[in-house]
C-alpha cells in the first residue's frame, strides 16, 4: 500500500494565529498527501508570560476556531488528513494539543501527556490519553514533542495497533531525532517527528529549536532528516504494512515476548 506524507517544518509567529495559518497554506499550495504532519504549537508559537497571554490564541478542540477551521478548509485541497499542535482551551485552561483533521472535521485529539519545564506554568497535564484512531486506512498515534523521552508513550501507541506515529515538536534539545530511530525500531513502526525552527526570546528566556525534522521506518532507517533551520516541506512514499509485523526473528515477536508481570511501573 502507497500511503504519501508530507512532513512540514516552520517557524511559527508568536501571538499571530492567522499569519501561521497562511505560512502552512503557502507551503502547502498545490500539495497532495495522505497525511500532513505540522510542529507542535504551530498556531501561537512557543513562549508566553503567563495563561492570560496566551488564552487570546487557543482555541477549542471542535475546529470551530480560526487554526483548526482552516486547516480543515486546507484538507479538501490536499486530499489528507493533517495532525498539527496547536493550543487549545476549555474551560479557561490551556492544553498543549495535538488535533487530526480531515475534510470532514476533527477526527481526534490528543492532550499532551509530559509537559516540558516552564510548560508546565501554562498547561494543564494532558487526561486524554493516548489513542489510535483511522487515518485514510492506516492505524495512527499522535504524541508530542517531549513525550519522546518516556518510551510508554510510543510503546502504549504501538500496542494499541499504530502503524504510524505522528509526532509534533517544538525540540530544544539535541536527543530526540536519534531517540527517535530506537522508538521505531523498539516499536516496529513509522515516526514522523515534525519539528520547528528558529529562535524564541521572552525575558531572559532564550530558546534555539533543532529543527531536523525526521521520518523513521520501522527498521530505524532514518527516511528523511530535515536541515536546522529552513523551512522545508518534505513527501515521502511509504508502505504501513510495514509496521504490522512484529517478528525479529522467526522465533521473537516484540509484542508475544513481553513479560509484563516482571516489569516495574
Amino acid at each position: 500500500m502507497a500511503y504519501q506524507i508530507a512532513l512540514v517544518q516552520f517557524k511559527p509567529k508568536r501571538k499571530d494565529v492567522q499569519a501561521n495559518l497562511d505560512k502552512i497554506q503557502r507551503l502547502l499550495k498545490g500539495l497532495t498527501a495522505d497525511l500532513i504532519v505540522l510542529p507542535e504549537l504551530s498556531n501561537t508559537g512557543y513562549l508566553y508570560e503567563s495563561l492570560v497571554k496566551m488564552l487570546p490564541y487557543a482555541e477549542a478542540k471542535d475546529g470551530s476556531g480560526v487554526f483548526l477551521s482552516g486547516l480543515i478548509e486546507l484538507a479538501i485541497a490536499t486530499k489528507g488528513i493533517f495532525v498539527s499542535g496547536y493550543a487549545e482551551v476549555e474551560d479557561g485552561m490551556l492544553y498543549n494539543s495535538s488535533a487530526a483533521l480531515s475534510s470532514a472535521g476533527v477526527i481526534e485529539n490528543y492532550r499532551k501527556i509530559h509537559l516540558y519545564a516552564d510548560e508546565k506554568s501554562l498547561f494543564q497535564p494532558g487526561d486524554s490519553g493516548f489513542k489510535v484512531f483511522d487515518a485514510q486506512g492506516v492505524k495512527l498515534g499522535m504524541m508530542i514533542c517531549f513525550d519522546w523521552i518516556f518510551p510508554e508513550s510510543t510503546r502504549s501507541l504501538a500496542l494499541a495497533g499504530a502503524q504510524i506515529i505522528a509526532h509534533p515538536a517544538n525540540l530544544v534539545m539535541p536527543y530526540c531525532q536519534n531517540a527517535m530511530i530506537t522508538r521505531s525500531i523498539e516499536n516496529k513502526v513509522f515516526t514522523i517527528t515534525a519539528n520547528r525552527i528558529g529562535e524564541e526570546h521572552l525575558k531572559q528566556n532564550k530558546l534555539k529549536f533543532t529543527g531536523e525534522s525526521q521520518m523513521t521506518d520501522p527498521a530505524g532507517r532514518v527516511l528523511y532528516r530535515g536541515p536546522k533551520d529552513k523551512e522545508t516541506v518534505q513527501i515521502m512514499t511509504i508502505d504501513p504494512e510495514m509496521a504490522v509485523d512484529k517478528h525479529i526473528s522467526p522465533r521473537n515477536d516484540l509484542f508475544v515476548d513481553r513479560r509484563p508481570g516482571l516489569y516495574k511501573t
